[in-house]
């Protein structure tokens, strides 16, 4: 019942436990399993320091996907490198602002099959084939573990095949002398660098 994450919003504090945590980012990787992100595969985010995107990062990682942040206040023209680049076949992004970018430049991201976001203003009248908002995803992943008696075993079984010198992370450096440049960091990377 301890608190894991804090977030003021409003002037009102909003606090987590661990276990809350835990069943907001097992379902949402679950909704992204089922939505088609496996082992592998690139998830950009996109947005400011919240919540539901440090559980996307969790998310991803849990099913071996590759999360690769991307400074939100990135320009469109800026973002379609490392998009492209890090072969990112989804998305999720903090809100309309970002949704706008990456639909901009979706033309010339040709791996990337779906965008989820946190932030729902503004974005109702979108077309919503392959966008969908964070509670649709996790909801995807509810509806999952409860007709699919295995699901959170065969999640946890997921998790448990990660190794230490596999991909954890996909940085991209800010490009301020040339064109960005992916860093990869292994789970052994960031044991590693917590420990020192």
């Amino acid at each position: 019942d301890r608190p894991a994450i804090r977030l003021k919003y409003l002037g009102i504090w909003q606090s987590w436990t661990w276990a809350q945590v835990l069943d907001e980012v097992r379902a949402f990787a679950i909704g992204l399993k089922k939505l088609g992100i496996t082992k592998g595969d690139k998830v950009a985010i996109i947005g400011a320091n919240r919540p539901r995107l440090y559980w996307t990062f969790a998310a991803a990682q849990s099913l071996g996907a590759i999360p690769v942040p991307i400074y939100q206040d990135a320009v469109a023209d800026e973002m379609v490198f490392v998009l492209q680049h890090a072969e990112v076949v989804c998305a999720v992004v903090e809100d309309q602002e970002q949704v706008d970018k990456v639909l901009s430049v979706s033309d010339q991201l040709p791996d990337l099959r779906f965008m989820a976001y946190d932030e729902d203003r503004g974005l109702r009248d979108y077309d919503h084939t392959h966008l969908h908002s964070f509670e649709d995803v996790q909801a995807q992943g509810r509806e999952e573990m409860a007709q699919n008696g295995s699901a959170v075993a065969d999640w946890e079984k997921c998790c448990g095949e990660t190794a230490g010198a596999d991909i954890s992370v996909m940085l991209y450096t800010s490009g301020t002398t040339g064109q960005p440049k992916g860093v990869m960091l292994s789970f052994d990377n960031l044991v590693i660098s917590a420990r020192n």
